[in-house]
């Protein structure tokens, strides 16, 4: 008896613990195109200073509207209870705390009919209790503010506004006729300090610079500032530089950049996310290339003159350029996110100010992929937004050590995909022709049993410095949606993919239309052979670099019944031309089209288009300055017109290179499935719809 007395009372423990849940709701619901418009996604994540909430942004498709809209949420860390803090359609965003943990400030565009700034839908910012009373207007700018910072002792907000600038060369011209120009008219950024006692604001930088993020050392002597020349994108491409702005003595000193420009693999480097220490010391940042490993450099400012230096890292994993960094509590540890075989975790860097740097390693293991993180004030446990192959993104709180697995769950903020049907999500490897050995990522359907070959969709990421992770993603470019109407969904990590390592990588320079492709199709045979795919009902499908390699993929053979081509190149020659950031076509290609044109037109589906058979539905945003729509027209016009191949062009107004309203994501989602369904499946009928499946009102506009 005393025994199982025992045996109670510990089961009571536990279940007051919260370690034994309630029985699992059955999963009886086949996942439809609707189900998509349910989905929240937690995003920017903030631990408060007392270590007690972690605030972030939900992000959801409002029912009646199926517009997107994100609100501030608080969670807390110790009883995992939620709290909404917003409620208006103000795309609400960038939490950060008040050094007292009672306020959180924001950024949001309100609107009230008739209402001047604050509520003139221009961005300002805003704060509120960490109860949910008193939302106030910080700012109320006519034009609104781009970014924000609060200073570290919570008595000053930082904020930059645009301002118009002319160049006085044909001024006159310029300002007479309302136009647009290739150059000379831009709009600046300034940096102004608002003192939040005397509510007074100070003008610290105008220095003709466009800002692309900036952070405020904790002493507030100084601001780093990633700047760009001018407002086009281009000009991020090794024009961009760390400007330091010294408070005392008001001026501004650019960081020597041999380290990322003369002594890069390529000069074209795009430079973000500064981040001070607690000593004010310290400068963290990140810079991104296309087609070469991402970096972590800091800047020590110990010295009168600060020193610089490359953080070494393995050679296995991959920086996640542009992803936060955090320098961990009051030490000199360097905290960042980077890839590792289709995972994405927080590795830390022990003392990244020391002449001897240790060996980095990761905080979060197993198959997670994290999107966001950040640090308590001890340096003691981290907050993620982490998803796996078992769950959607939600907040985690985990202590920081060496090869953690031990994860908490903060929020559930997708209840419903409780009773969902989900995709088996598998690891899948193969050999390359040339003995590279590659991964992929396979989905297969709810409940498949192995025996029989199942019609397959390859679905190719973008980039292509990505990689398809190993994660639940439902969305609308593929994932869970086809495996959800009964194909086997393919993701090859061909070439060029992040997480691989360096040499995996770079292979792909100079040699694009060419490795990548023979690592897709070398997959679809190895996924045929062991009895996973059925070689006659084969699709492919992807978008940006995942549209560039189907338009390749399907002049190299006509095994594929249907394709689906989004936001996809067609010549690379008019590509370096016309695309936004022209560095991406010069760094793969290894020069221009004057010097480097036959590896050029290799590269171009377009000379190879008479070979193609495949019915291809074509995908792309009206306004897309990644993959401009004329790509997408070419093709259509060399399959309708020229070679009579069934084709079918879906140009999206006013999207650019991803789509954002959800009457697009409902169309494209709807018509690749009435795609497949009648050329891969062969079924002739209109009905695109599952059973239970209903159009949203925006796809009836």
């Amino acid at each position: 008896m005393r025994r199982i007395s025992t045996l109670v009372s510990i089961l009571l423990l536990w279940v007051a613990m919260g370690n034994v849940r309630a029985e699992a709701p059955a999963r009886d619901h086949d996942i439809t195109i609707d189900d998509y418009f349910s989905l929240a996604i937690p995003m920017q994540s903030a631990l408060s200073p007392n270590g007690r909430y972690a605030a972030y942004v939900d992000l959801r498709w409002e029912p009646e509207t199926r517009k997107r809209n994100g609100d501030i949420w608080v969670v807390e860390v110790s009883s995992g209870k939620t709290r909404r803090l917003t409620f208006d359609s103000a795309f609400d965003g960038y939490p950060q705390w008040s050094p007292d943990s009672q306020r959180l400030y924001f950024k949001g565009s309100r609107t009230r009919e008739g209402k001047k700034a604050p509520y003139n839908g221009k961005s300002q910012v805003w704060r509120i209790a960490v109860t949910g009373g008193g939302l106030a207007p910080v700012t109320r700018l006519s034009k609104g503010v781009t970014a924000f910072e609060l200073s570290a002792d919570g008595r000053a907000l930082y904020y930059v506004v645009g301002k118009k600038h002319v160049d006085e060369e044909w001024s006159a011209l310029r300002n007479a006729h309302a136009l647009q120009y290739g150059h000379g008219v831009a709009t600046y950024s300034q940096i102004w300090k608002l003192d939040l006692t005397t509510w007074r604001a100070e003008k610290l930088v105008d220095d003709n610079r466009v800002l692309v993020a900036f952070s405020v050392s904790p002493d507030e002597r100084r601001i780093a500032m990633i700047t760009r020349p001018t407002e086009a994108l281009i000009s991020n491409e090794g024009q961009s530089r760390v400007d330091i702005f010294d408070a005392n003595a008001h001026t501004i000193t650019a960081l020597p950049d041999t380290l990322w420009r003369a002594d890069a693999p390529s000069p074209y480097g795009w430079l973000d996310s500064p981040a001070w220490s607690h000593d004010n010391g310290a400068l963290a940042f990140t810079v991104d290339f296309d087609g070469y490993p991402s970096e972590l450099f800091v800047a020590n400012f110990s010295t009168d003159a600060p020193t610089l230096r490359k953080m070494k890292r393995s050679n296995e994993e991959t920086v996640s350029g542009g992803g936060p960094v955090h320098w961990r509590g009051r030490s000199h540890d360097l905290m960042y996110l980077a890839e590792d075989k289709a995972r994405v975790r927080v590795y830390v860097i022990e003392d990244a100010t020391s002449k001897k740097q240790k060996k980095s390693y990761a905080v979060t293991a197993g198959d997670v992929v994290v999107n966001h993180f950040d640090v308590n004030r001890a340096g003691s446990k981290v907050l993620t937004i982490m998803a796996s192959p078992t769950h959607f993104g939600d907040l985690f709180w985990s202590p920081i050590r060496r090869g953690n697995q031990r994860h908490k769950q903060l929020t559930r903020v997708n209840p419903q995909t409780d009773r969902w049907k989900l995709p088996i999500i598998k690891d899948v490897t193969w050999k390359s022709p040339d003995g590279t050995s590659i991964h992929g990522v396979l989905e297969l359907p709810p409940g498949h049993e192995p025996g029989q070959p199942l019609p397959m969709v390859v679905y190719l990421h973008g980039g292509p410095a990505s990689s398809t992770k190993m994660r639940l993603q439902f969305w609308s470019y593929g994932r869970t949606f086809m495996a959800a109407q009964g194909y086997a969904l393919f993701a090859p990590n061909y070439r060029g993919s992040t997480g691989f390592g360096d040499r995996f990588l770079v292979d792909l320079i100079g040699r694009k239309n060419d490795v990548d492709v023979a690592d897709i199709l070398s997959g679809v045979d190895a996924m045929v052979a062991q009895g996973i795919a059925d070689p006659q009902r084969l699709g492919v499908m992807g978008w940006s670099n995942g549209g560039y390699l189907t338009n390749c993929v399907i002049t190299k053979t006509t095994r594929f019944k249907a394709a689906s081509s989004g936001a996809g190149v067609f010549d690379v020659v008019m590509q370096w031309g016309i695309e936004d950031t022209p560095g991406h076509v010069i760094n793969y290609q290894k020069g221009f089209p004057w010097n480097r044109s036959e590896t050029m037109h290799k590269a171009s589906p377009l000379y190879s288009a008479d070979k193609i058979r495949t019915p291809t539905i074509i995908h792309v945003g009206e306004r897309d300055p990644r993959c401009p729509p004329e790509h997408s027209r070419a093709l259509y016009r060399t399959l309708r017109e020229y070679i009579r191949v069934p084709t079918e062009l879906l140009v999206y107004p006013g999207e650019g290179h991803g789509l954002r309203k959800g009457k697009h994501r409902y169309a494209k989602m709807a018509w690749d499935v009435a795609w497949f369904k009648r050329f891969v499946l062969g079924d002739d009928g209109n009905d695109h719809k599952k059973k239970g499946s209903s159009e949203p009102s925006e796809a009836k506009e």
